[in-house]
Formats: C-alpha cells, structure tokens, sequence
C-alpha cells in the first residue's frame, strides 16, 4: 500500500489489509504517534471472526475512508446504532439531528 498522504485521528473510518492479507473496515479506536500505529476496530472483513475485534495495524497498512457528505435515513440509523454501541454520547446526539432534520424535511 502507498504511504498514506492523510492525517489520521481517533474515530476515523479505515480501510486495509491485516498482517494475513485480510480486508478490514473500521474506525481507529487509539493511536501510538511514536510508533506510527493505530488500533482499528474491525466494523467488516472478509474474515468474519474479526467483525468486533479491535487490531493494532501501521499506519502504512490503512488508508482514510472519506467522509460521505450526505447520508440516508438507513446510514444514519446504522451509524446511530454503532454510536450506541460504542458509548459515544456526542456523536450519536449528532447523528439523531442529522436524521430528525432528515425526517422534518420529508414532512
């Protein structure tokens, strides 16, 4: 994989390949600057045993997933239900916005 060009930061959704050549998607849960590290919690992969896990990976071996600018109903309740399940309050108080301000433009 190229060097990645982007500055990751904790919550960031990745993409790469683990140290046996498996797809994984997730979000960097922690990171070690000093040893150019992240520890990526598995949201798919082609290995369904990782779904879950949280695996520490190079920077070098993940590349940043953009940001989607819009979202639809779907992906926003996805997300919320992911933001419940990692405990974080703000984010999911940011997603129910997103898809109650959805909702009222519908109406």
């Amino acid at each position: 994989m190229e060097k990645n060009k982007t500055i990751l930061k904790i919550s960031d959704w990745v993409k790469g390949k683990s140290r046996h050549d498996e797809l994984v998607i997730g979000y960097i849960d922690s990171m070690n600057v000093l040893k150019e590290a992240v520890n990526v919690t598995v949201v798919e992969s082609d290995n369904e045993e990782m779904v879950g896990i949280t695996i520490a990976m190079s920077v070098h071996q993940v590349e940043s997933i953009p940001e989607s600018v819009t979202k639809d109903a779907a992906q926003l309740s996805f997300l919320i239900d992911l933001a419940l399940a990692t405990d974080d309050k703000e984010w999911f108080q940011e997603l129910s916005a997103q898809l109650n301000a959805k909702k009222e433009a519908v109406n």
